[in-house]
């Protein structure tokens, strides 16, 4: 398999990187129970299989990179034969401390290949070159691959918002110390 090389974005990469396809598809989501009760709010999210797989739309539009990349503290870019084939946005003003992932988009015929990861270890490395503390970052309940590959690389489920989203998906939120 090719190596992957992860660099950060230049000002030529933007218009490619907005082409990339951002939507996905899945066949399980994060369904959310809640039970209130006098005294007592139980949130539960459990994984549950569709009958059919569904198309998972980018939460935000990809124009808005476009628009606003020079805005991100860090947009790295992940080249496969020097083709960009995906980016991840990065933001240390969210919170103290904190690297927060604002887009992580790899394209679809490259997915399940290692790119995501590779871009998510490279940004907890911009991280801990900026002496930072964490990373947190936020997919919608429906984005099951990125649910998946949160857990697998050791970030804990740490929250929701059901009002993030212009969707109105949910947003589950994840964060791993560094």
């Amino acid at each position: 398999m090719p190596k992957i090389e992860i660099r950060p974005a230049i000002s030529t990469d933007i218009p490619e990187l907005v082409q990339i396809n951002h939507h996905g598809q899945t066949d399980y989501v994060w369904q959310m129970n809640r039970v209130v009760n006098e005294g007592e709010i139980t949130i539960q999210f459990r994984e549950v299989r569709l009958p059919r797989s569904v198309q998972v739309e980018y939460p935000y539009p990809a124009s808005a990179l476009l628009a606003n990349w020079k805005d991100r503290a860090g947009l790295l870019v992940a080249c496969l034969e020097g083709r960009q084939v995906g980016y991840i946005g990065l933001s240390d003003d969210h919170h103290p401390s904190t690297a927060w992932v604002t887009d992580l988009v790899v394209a679809p015929e490259f997915r399940r290949q290692g790119i995501a990861t590779a871009l998510l270890l490279a940004a907890q490395n911009w991280g801990i070159q900026r002496r930072l503390r964490e990373m947190q970052l936020g997919v919608q309940s429906k984005n099951y691959p990125a649910i998946r590959l949160a857990v697998k690389l050791g970030f804990d489920f740490c929250g929701y918002n059901d009002h993030y989203y212009s969707s109105q998906d949910i947003a589950l939120f994840f964060t791993r110390f560094l």
